[in-house]
């Protein structure tokens, strides 16, 4: 498709000349602002619930809700409501609880929040003479989604969309981390690598009170059910810590260079201004540095998302 004024690409490897803060379209989409399907428009009439069918990432996502719950099961049933100590059950049962709560909470922010998609099919002639591009200019279209392509933004092949600033896909969030989730996608493994290490602690604290106590005294289960369900926690939590550890801190080293994993995998020189340090962590984490930065719940609207849940029928509000 080409005119007088400028010419299109169909390239996967792009220079573009959108910018990732453009809107590309009318109804643009805002973050934390829900999606439709695949043929939806994306005015704000027709927004609705952003989930990714994808079968792999479902069992993930409900593998690591499983694995959380037990943990609480484990770490309240096992150790912290026996203890003879009320204090020392109080302070643990509620850091505890606490944590497991922030990052379950991070795990739906991060799986029900637009990672920053594209709308689909906007690299129509219509729209591109609306873009006002100077003589010679070219701009990019993905071939597999039909979009044009801001800068930064990448084909995903599961949500089959393209994601601004897409870092890569987590099948244990069952989406994309991108421009607009990657906070809450920080959070919840910052969370999850807290209450690892937390198990860990009280799963040692409990076998060496246990060693100097009958084991009956120590928990209401029998010894042999008690000691099986604090090796499962253990070898969980050892592998939640290493894992999440790992990858909090690849997210921040990546934040602080404004470099996605995609970037850095394909050795992308960046054509765009960097946000060094504190400048990118403001930029992703939204603001100056305080505890909001930590809280998931942080721009989230109760309201709209109900209305979104039960004011429609049908499935197509949960397809993308």
């Amino acid at each position: 498709m080409q005119s007088s004024n400028h010419r299109l690409r169909d390239m996967e490897q792009h220079h573009p000349l959108l910018s990732a803060g453009a809107d590309v379209e009318t109804g643009s989409l805002a973050a934390g602002v829900m999606v439709g399907g695949p043929h939806a428009s994306h005015t704000a009439g027709n927004r609705t619930l952003w989930f990714i069918q994808d079968s792999c990432g479902m069992v993930c996502a409900g593998m690591t809700w499983f694995l959380v719950l037990y943990a609480e099961f484990v770490v309240n049933f096992v150790m912290l409501l026996p203890s003879k100590s009320f204090w020392y059950s109080l302070l643990n049962g509620a850091t505890f609880n606490s944590l497991a709560v922030l990052a379950l909470a991070s795990h739906l922010r991060t799986m029900l929040t637009d990672p920053g998609a594209v709308p689909k099919g906007n690299a129509t002639k219509e729209y591109m003479e609306s873009l006002q591009l100077k003589p010679g200019e070219v701009i990019y279209k993905c071939p597999k989604c039909c979009s044009i392509k801001p800068e930064r933004a990448h084909h995903c092949s599961i949500c089959k969309r393209c994601i601004r600033k897409m870092d890569h896909h987590c099948p244990w969030v069952n989406n994309c981390v991108g421009e607009k989730n990657q906070r809450f996608f920080v959070l919840f493994t910052m969370y999850i690598a807290l209450i690892s290490a937390h198990a860990l602690g009280l799963s040692g604290m409990h076998f060496f009170t246990c060693i100097k106590v009958q084991w009956n005294e120590c928990s209401d289960f029998s010894p042999g059910v008690s000691v099986l369900l604090l090796i499962f926690l253990c070898l969980e939590a050892i592998l939640f810590l290493t894992f999440t550890a790992v990858m909090f801190g690849t997210q921040i080293h990546s934040i602080c260079n404004d470099e996605t994993e995609i970037e850095r995998l394909k050795n992308e020189k960046p054509t765009w201004e960097r946000r060094m340090r504190w400048d990118g962590m403001k930029t992703v984490f939204g603001g100056p540095p305080s505890l909001l930065w930590c809280n998931p719940f942080t721009g989230l609207r109760l309201r709209r998302l109900l209305l979104l849940t039960h004011g429609r029928r049908g499935g197509s509000e949960f397809s993308v």
